[in-house]
């Protein structure tokens, strides 16, 4: 056991985040890293199709944000991880609409499979609460 005091962070419920020792999102600085994001609902179901998956799991990581202090506007990267390519465009129209005009850095990787095959996505993000410089 680490003797270190944890980092100011939040979680939103899941039960993976007592079973495997993590939470939801972390403030490291200026930094408010959260986690891998499935699509749980919150009575411990799963939407239907990869948009409204995309949708719920955006809904979960903005929540977060929120209880760290800050919004979709401070993210500045985020990573879709999806098993059928095919779903791209759904996942991306989600990010477009959590995201709008702030467009964050992205990446989308096609993977092999997610933790439960229901799962047709898990995102995660990082946002910057510090002063922004001005270019």
């Amino acid at each position: 056991m680490s003797t270190v005091p944890p980092r100011p962070g939040t979680a939103s419920g899941s039960p993976f985040e007592e079973a495997f020792g993590f939470r939801r999102a972390v403030l490291a600085g200026p930094r408010v890293l959260v986690s891998g994001t499935a699509p749980i609902e919150p009575d411990g179901g799963v939407a239907e199709g990869a948009e409204a998956q995309a949708a719920r799991c955006l809904t979960i990581i903005i929540g977060a944000l929120r209880d760290l202090g800050a919004g979709p506007a401070d993210v500045v990267r985020t990573r879709m991880y999806i098993v059928d390519a095919a779903d791209a465009d759904a996942v991306g129209r989600a990010h477009r609409r959590a995201f709008g005009e702030a467009r964050p850095a992205a990446t989308m990787v096609v993977v092999a499979g997610l933790l439960d095959p229901r799962w047709r996505v898990e995102i995660e993000a990082e946002a910057e609460v510090g002063e922004r410089p001005r270019l």
